[in-house]
């Protein structure tokens, strides 16, 4: 399968759609990354939540006509502003980046290299990295974690500032869910629906990009995360009928999981007492996670100094 070639006078090759509230320097940084890159045909559309700082300037400052503003109120859904900037986009494939995120030189030929063996979404590693937080390398995937089953079961194993994908598959199985009930988890939402309808996933080792950790998650966020991850999940559920005792426990344990991954979240942040709360539920309905037992015992041993 070959890539569509476009003259720069016809539409560009990537739609990179950047929502943004109130991060203009951190907006700089992200469009500057995108001027670096090796593949040249794109259009980059910041989706603007009508920010109080000085957002607009930026976007004025870049003196190239594929930067481009629109100026849209997402009522505090930033699946809304995603959409907005799908719902705009002239390219035939669609980045997501992060407003506070940045992407490496090659990041857009690398993916659309991939994108032409044939696979309609693709994910690169990226590195994590923060004020006062130790820089890290995360690679998603293997290539079974796209697979509908393992993306439900096993949890999410994507970015959205690390994602590529074709535009078609986004307007013929929907985009994001503006659900005000899983803001946070809606890119999860939507990886699952993909996947569900065999959209080709693909994961790239090399490290692309970068995503910003911005420190204090708050226990807050993190509740608010895992109600709308488990409310993603049910709603998964409900699309098929349990069939036997095993099916079962394959959801309890994906539940489990869930509670496990909100406690690795608080242990990490050095706030043993909150993550305890979500090992606890885990091992109650699920406790059969050898790493989970691995948490517990390491947060009970940081409550016992």
């Amino acid at each position: 399968m070959r890539l569509p070639q476009m003259n720069p006078s016809e539409s560009p090759l990537v739609s990179v759609i950047i929502p943004t509230y109130n991060h203009a320097d951190f907006l700089r940084e992200a469009l500057v990354s995108v001027l670096n890159q090796s593949e040249q045909s794109w259009e980059a559309l910041v989706v603007n939540n009508f920010s109080e700082d000085y957002t607009e300037a930026v976007v004025r400052s870049f003196s190239d006509a594929r930067i481009k503003l629109c100026n849209f109120s997402n009522h505090g859904v930033i699946a809304a502003s995603r959409n907005e900037g799908i719902r705009l986009a002239q390219g035939a494939f669609v980045a997501f980046l992060d407003s506070d995120d940045r992407w490496f030189g090659d990041k857009l030929r690398i993916s659309l290299q991939r994108l032409q063996d044939g696979f309609d979404l693709v994910c690169h590693a990226e590195r994590w990295f923060g004020e006062d937080i130790p820089s890290r390398t995360v690679r998603y995937g293997p290539s079974s974690r796209g697979e509908a089953d393992a993306l439900l079961y096993e949890g999410n194993a994507l970015s959205t500032s690390a994602v590529v994908v074709r535009r078609e598959c986004l307007t013929k199985y929907g985009v994001f869910s503006e659900d005000p009930k899983i803001v946070t988890a809606e890119d999860y939402e939507l990886w699952l629906r993909l996947s569900r309808n065999k959209v080709r996933i693909s994961f790239i080792d090399e490290t692309l990009g970068e995503y910003r950790i911005h420190p204090g998650g708050q226990s807050r966020a993190i509740e608010r995360h895992l109600a709308a991850e488990i409310s993603v999940l049910t709603r998964c559920f409900t699309l098929s009928p349990v069939k036997g005792r095993t099916e079962q426990q394959r959801r309890t344990r994906r539940l489990a999981i869930a509670y496990y991954g909100a406690g690795r979240t608080l242990q990490k942040e050095n706030s043993p007492g909150a993550a305890n709360k979500y090992f606890v539920k885990a091992l109650r309905i699920y406790p059969w996670l050898p790493k989970l037992w691995a948490a517990f015992a390491l947060n009970f041993a940081r409550l016992l100094r």
